[in-house]
C-alpha cells in the first residue's frame, strides 16, 4: 500500500506559492534566492526515485506540463514525464501530458484507490487547494518540507486557516546548503 507524500518549498511564514518564479505572483521566485546544496538535490532525486505515482492540483498540473516535457535529458526530468500522473480537477478534459489521468470523483476515495494501486509514494508537489483538502480529510501520510528561511508576508500558505489539529510526529530535520529539510509523519489517532 502507497503513502500520500506531500512535498513543499515552504518560506518560514507557510508560503508555497510560486517558489520558482513561473506564475504571476509579485514575490515569486523566492526558492533562487537561497541554495539548497547537492545534498538537497539528492533529497528531491531519491524522494521521487521512491515514488510510483504523482497526484496533483490542475494549476500545478497545467505548470508542470508546460515545463516537463521539455526536460526529459536528465534523470529527473525522465521520471517526471514516464511516471504516472493523477489530476484533480472538474474542469480539465484531455491531459496531453504522457500518463495523465484526470480524477474528479470523491477526493477521499479517489486517494484511497490510489493508495491500494501503489507499493510506492504517491507524491503530492505544490497544489495548495489540493493539499489543503487532503489535510482537512487526514489523508497526508507525511510531509517534506524544504524550509527556505524568509518571510514573504504574503502569498498562498500551505497550512489554511480552520484546519482542524493535526498531529505528526517529527522523522528527520537536517540543513542543506541554507535550506532545512524537514520530515513529518502522520501520527495514528
Amino acid at each position: 500500500m502507497g503513502n500520500l507524500v506531500v512535498t513543499e518549498f515552504m518560506t518560514l511564514d507557510g508560503v508555497m506559492e510560486d517558489p520558482g518564479g513561473g506564475e504571476p505572483f509579485e514575490r515569486g521566485g523566492w526558492a533562487f534566492a537561497f541554495e539548497r546544496g547537492a545534498e538537497g538535490d539528492r533529497f528531491k532525486m531519491d524522494e521521487l526515485e521512491a515514488s510510483d505515482a504523482q497526484l496533483l492540483g490542475r494549476k500545478t498540473y497545467e505548470g508542470f506540463a508546460r515545463a516537463w516535457p521539455q526536460m526529459a535529458d536528465n534523470p529527473f526530468g525522465e521520471k517526471m514525464n514516464a511516471m504516472p500522473k493523477f489530476v484533480v480537477s472538474s474542469t480539465l478534459q484531455d491531459p496531453a501530458w504522457t500518463n495523465t489521468t484526470v480524477i474528479s470523483g470523491d477526493l477521499p476515495t479517489e486517494v484511497e484507490r490510489l493508495k491500494q494501486r501503489f507499493d510506492g509514494d504517491i507524491l503530492v508537489a505544490g497544489s495548495a487547494q489540493l493539499v489543503q483538502g487532503l489535510l482537512r480529510e487526514r489523508l497526508v501520510d507525511e510531509l517534506r518540507l524544504m524550509v527556505y528561511p524568509v518571510v514573504l508576508g504574503a502569498g498562498k500558505r500551505l497550512f489554511a486557516d480552520g484546519l482542524e489539529q493535526l498531529p505528526f510526529d517529527l522523522v528527520e530535520t537536517k540543513q542543506t546548503g541554507s535550506v532545512a529539510i524537514v520530515r513529518l509523519r502522520r501520527q495514528s489517532i
